[in-house]
This record gives structure tokens, sequence and C-alpha cells, in this order.
């Protein structure tokens, strides 16, 4: 039976960051990823969590009104369910593994989530910003303070 305990919501700080290392990870910066890792130790956490939010929907069995689903959505679903469940061991050997899940990642938003003539680095924007979209409906600013404002390069 899945886990269908909701996440609870990324900060937008949170998001920011997991995404920065992701893309970082992807252009083979090491400079900035060794930067980005550095700044945030719980750096596996924060990609498993973004990981999960990504596969969760891909994978997910459709609701009750699109139909009877088939054996192979049924797969989808349960192989969704092995790989976060793999990252989230993975995440708890350390910092050290967060290249290696950053890595897991973007395979799987390649594969999964990137056309043809698409670019993973593209599919990776349009993730941030959906990602941080969410962190920011849930983590609004104080009142009086003020707004964020993010460009996604």
């Amino acid at each position: 039976m899945p886990d269908t305990t909701p996440l609870a919501p990324m900060t937008p700080h949170a998001a920011i960051s997991a995404f920065n290392y992701l893309r970082a990870v992807q252009a083979d910066d090491v400079d900035a990823a060794r930067e980005f890792a550095g700044a945030e130790p719980r750096m596996p956490e924060l990609l498993v969590d973004a990981a999960t939010r990504i596969v969760v929907p891909v994978t997910a069995l459709p609701g009750p009104d699109a139909g009877e689903p088939c054996k192979d959505t049924f797969a989808l679903e349960a192989l969704g369910r092995v790989f976060v469940t793999s990252l989230q061991i993975w995440a708890q050997a350390g910092p050290d593994t967060a290249e290696g899940i950053a890595r897991a990642v973007i395979d799987f938003a390649t594969q999964f989530l990137t056309e043809d003539h698409e670019d993973v680095a593209d599919t990776l924007r349009q993730l941030e910003a959906v990602g941080v979209g969410q962190a920011l409906e849930a983590h609004p600013a104080p009142a009086g303070s003020n707004p964020v404002r993010l460009t996604i390069a």
C-alpha cells in the first residue's frame, strides 16, 4: 500500500537550494555544485524531497475518474516508489551522497520528462519554477516584508 501522507511544503529557500544544486550538477559545474552543497549540509534530503515532488506525480496511478489503470501503470507507480525509497536510503549515508542523488534525479528527468527536442536543463528550469512557486504559495512572505523576486535563468 503506497504512503499517501501529503508532503509538507518545501520552503522557498530549500526549493531554490535543491534546484540550484541540480542545475550545477547537470551543467558539470563542479565549483558551483560544491559551493551549493557546502552551504546546505542537508542537501541530500532536500534533493530527495524535490525528487519526490517530481517522481510521484509522474508515476502515480490515475484518479478514479481516469478509468481502470492497466498493469503497466501499477508497475510504473511501484517503480516510482522504489526509486524514491532508494534515494531516501541513500541520503541517510550523509552529505557526500548529494551528487549521486542529483545525477539520479537528472537521469529520471531526462528519461521521463524531457522530450526529444528539449534539453534537460530546460526541464529542470520548468520543474524549479513549479517547485519554487509552490513553496512561495505555502510559505508566503510576512506582511510588510519585501516580496521575493525570482529570476530562473
